[in-house]
């Protein structure tokens, strides 16, 4: 259960992420979307105690912020996302920073909100249940509708997609505005977990969230994939940072090991495609 809630962020995120990787993209900004989310929410909670103007606040904020960096990669004709991301990640922790009264943490969260991050229902924590109503519904876009096919078929082949009449651009834009609105479901169970809003929440999320989805066995070539690995991946991060802190292994030893199981997982992607 405490593996689940400490997870829980990073599965929400990383299912987005997803997405994403599975049309060939990659998004570096979740983590500081997250942050700004927080901080939004924090400052409309300043506003007026309404746990749903909250959440809409939050979940709005990540969603833009997917819509910029979708618009910009498509219409702008970018080579990578990995450039827009990169810049959006800069932007948004430098917003969130801005807007944080004093720069820093703002403390209090509506009740509904906290309860949501931090109470159990049923012996498992409330965000299990966020984590798993997120993966049904992106389960069922990707399994059962149309919009899911359209995707895998943009990863297998963009250009065999474009010929077969797939409107590859808005497939495309609509992977980086679900990315982002997951970015701001993260940000609600975190700042219901926290009970606050905070300009440094989601630092290095991005990365967590990449090695969830690569090391739950998806590939970085697109195309190949399903939801199933970015929850096994942050599961997977979670067990073996868990294991790692009973064993009283020092944090930044916690970091290297992270980082050594994301290029074994990516090499073991390359063999297998080969």
């Amino acid at each position: 259960g405490n593996i689940l809630s400490q997870t829980a962020v990073i599965a929400i995120v990383a299912m987005g992420q997803q997405l994403v990787i599975l049309t060939r993209g990659i998004d570096l900004s979740v983590g500081s979307n997250l942050a700004l989310a927080t901080v939004i929410g924090g400052l409309v909670f300043q506003q007026i105690d309404s746990a749903v103007l909250v959440v809409l606040a939050m979940v709005a904020a990540g969603a833009l912020v997917g819509a910029i960096n979708g618009t910009v990669f498509v219409y702008g004709r970018l080579p990578h996302p990995f450039i827009i991301t990169l810049a959006t990640l800069s932007i948004c922790r430098g917003l969130a920073l801005e807007l944080a009264p004093g720069h820093t943490t703002m403390r209090g969260m509506p009740d509904a909100v906290a309860a949501l991050g931090s109470d159990w229902t049923l012996g498992l924590p409330n965000s299990f249940y966020v984590v798993l109503g997120v993966a049904m519904i992106l389960f069922v876009l990707a399994k059962f509708m149309v919009a899911g096919r359209w995707i895998y078929a943009v990863g297998g082949s963009p250009d065999a997609a474009k010929n077969m009449g797939i409107p590859v651009k808005k497939v495309l834009l609509a992977t980086y505005i679900v990315s982002g609105v997951c970015a701001g479901l993260g940000a609600v169970v975190l700042s219901g977990r926290t009970a606050a809003a905070s300009p440094l929440y989601g630092n290095l999320l991005e990365l967590d969230t990449i090695a969830a989805v690569i090391i739950g066995g998806a590939s970085f070539l697109g195309g190949r994939g399903h939801l199933g690995h970015a929850l096994i991946g942050a599961v997977l991060i979670g067990v073996i940072r868990n294991a790692l802190n009973l064993l009283g292994v020092d944090v930044f030893w916690q970091m290297i090991v992270i980082g050594l199981v994301i290029v074994i997982a990516v090499e073991a992607d390359v063999l297998r495609n080969h």
